[in-house]
C-alpha cells in the first residue's frame, strides 16, 4: 500500500470503446488529487458496450485480465455502471476494488434521504434494480429511470445525452419524490455540473466519486478481507485461459 509515495489508482473501463475510455480518463484525472498517479486502461477483449447481461458476462474476463496485468496500482476503479464482476475482482487481489455505481449509490445516500438512478436503455432496468439491491440501499432508492441513450451515444452525442438526462431527472424528482440524482453510466460522467445548475440538486458522478473513494481507502491503508468470502480462488485447473488467470498463479497476486 502506499504510504509516503505517490498513490496508484487504475480505473478500467468495462467495455473496449477508445473513445469512451478517454472520456472516463478526462473525468478521473481531474478530480484526482494532485499526487495520486492515474492510468485508465481498457480490456484487450469484450464488448464494445455493455447494456445486456450477455455483454457483461462476456466482458468480465477482460476487466480480470487487466487486474492479473497490473502489480503497480495500490487500488482500482471498476467504471462501468453495474460494476461487472466485482466480487471476483476482489478475490483475486487484496488490493480495494472500488465499483463506480457502489461508490454513486454510497455518496448519493450521504446527501440525500431519496435518490434516483437515470440510465440508458429501458432494457437495463433489471440490471441497475439488481446493482442496487446488492448494495443493500434498495430502500433508499426512489426510482430508477431509464432512457431512449444506448451507452454509446451518451459518450457520441453529449447534447441529447444532456437533454435526455435532465427530462427524465425532472421526472424523478417530481414524480418520484428524488432529492438527488446518480448518473447510471460511465458515458454520462462530466455531465454533472450542467445538470445540477439546471436540478437544483446533488448529481452524482459515479467515475468521480469512485476515483474518490478509491484514493480515501489508498490513504487509510486498507485493503480487501482475505478471511472468507474474497479469498483467493480454488485451486483447480480453467481450461482454456492463459497460465495467468489460473487459480494457483493468482495466489501470488498481491
Amino acid at each position: 500500500m502506499a504510504s509516503d509515495r505517490s498513490i496508484h489508482i487504475t480505473v478500467i473501463n468495462g467495455n473496449t470503446s477508445a473513445a469512451m475510455t478517454r472520456g472516463i480518463d478526462a473525468v478521473a484525472q481531474a478530480i484526482c488529487s494532485p499526487q495520486t498517479k492515474l492510468v485508465t486502461t481498457q480490456p484487450q477483449t469484450g464488448p464494445a458496450s455493455i447494456e445486456s447481461y450477455y455483454d457483461e458476462y462476456l466482458a468480465i474476463p477482460g476487466i480480470l485480465e487487466q487486474i492479473v496485468l497490473d502489480q503497480t496500482a495500490d487500488a482500482f476503479v471498476l467504471a462501468c455502471w453495474g460494476d461487472p464482476g466485482i466480487e471476483a475482482a476482489r478475490e483475486i487481489t487484496q488490493r480495494p476494488v472500488v465499483g463506480i455505481a457502489e461508490a454513486s449509490l454510497y455518496v448519493a445516500n450521504m446527501l440525500a434521504a431519496k435518490w434516483s438512478v437515470v440510465t440508458t436503455l429501458h432494457r437495463v432496468r433489471d440490471m441497475v434494480e439488481k446493482t442496487i439491491a446488492k448494495t443493500g440501499l434498495s430502500q433508499r432508492c426512489a426510482s430508477v429511470r431509464t432512457t431512449p441513450l444506448a451507452v454509446l451515444e451518451t459518450e457520441q452525442c453529449r447534447d441529447a445525452t444532456l437533454a435526455a438526462l435532465i427530462t427524465a431527472s425532472q421526472q424523478a424528482i417530481a414524480e418520484d419524490g428524488a432529492e438527488a440524482i446518480c448518473l447510471g453510466c460511465a458515458g454520462m460522467s462530466g455531465l454533472d455540473t450542467a445538470l445540477e445548475a439546471e436540478l437544483q440538486v446533488p448529481v452524482i458522478d459515479a467515475v468521480a466519486a469512485a476515483v474518490r473513494l478509491a484514493e480515501s481507502l489508498v490513504a487509510l491503508k486498507k485493503h480487501t478481507s482475505k478471511q472468507l468470502t474474497y479469498r483467493p480462488p480454488e485451486l483447480k485447473p480453467i481450461l482454456g485461459y492463459s497460465d495467468g488467470m489460473q487459480p494457483s498463479d493468482l495466489r501470488h497476486l498481491r
